[in-house]
């Protein structure tokens, strides 16, 4: 479970290192500036290209570190990222500006993915993927002030 909760950390880690190491470099969103009916985007700006090859990347390379098959972190990171991709969708609907805060739909779907996907591989009963959710939302809660501090994250959520 723990090796999970990292692969998780990681590929939501990694589109935020990637901005900083990469600035403006390969920043095309996902959605390409498209908005649907209600006038607003697709995802938003702040889902890239980018961000998504550096969480798809780091999730394989991390995955051998902790004693995982590639293919395990790769798919680890794809799931993380479409839950992150429905988070973003999910909240342009509801009318929330992009990068702006919504606590449990930014955490929820981008641990629950992979949690659930991954279930058989980490031999994870539904108790066990609730814990990967719950850790994975008490985390970024706790963490992402602390990182907002260190100057590695942009804003403090």
């Amino acid at each position: 479970m723990l090796e999970l909760l990292l692969l998780i950390v990681v590929a939501n880690s990694a589109p935020v290192v990637a901005g900083d190491l990469l600035g403006n470099r390969w920043e095309q969103s996902i959605d390409a500036g498209l908005r649907l009916q209600d006038g607003r985007p697709l995802l938003g700006r702040s889902k890239t290209w980018r961000g998504l090859a550096a969480a798809l990347v780091a999730t394989t390379v991390a995955a051998p570190v902790l004693g995982l098959h590639w293919s395990t972190g790769l798919t680890a990171g794809a799931l993380s990222m479409a839950g992150d991709l429905i988070a973003s969708f999910s909240k342009r609907r509801l009318g929330y500006a992009p990068s702006a805060r919504a606590p449990l739909l930014d955490s929820i779907p981008e641990s629950l993915l992979p949690a659930v996907g991954l279930r058989a591989v980490f031999a994870l009963d539904w108790l066990g993927v609730a814990a990967v959710v719950a850790l994975f939302a008490i985390m970024v809660r706790l963490l992402s002030p602390l990182l907002y501090r260190l100057h590695i994250r942009r804003r403090p959520w």
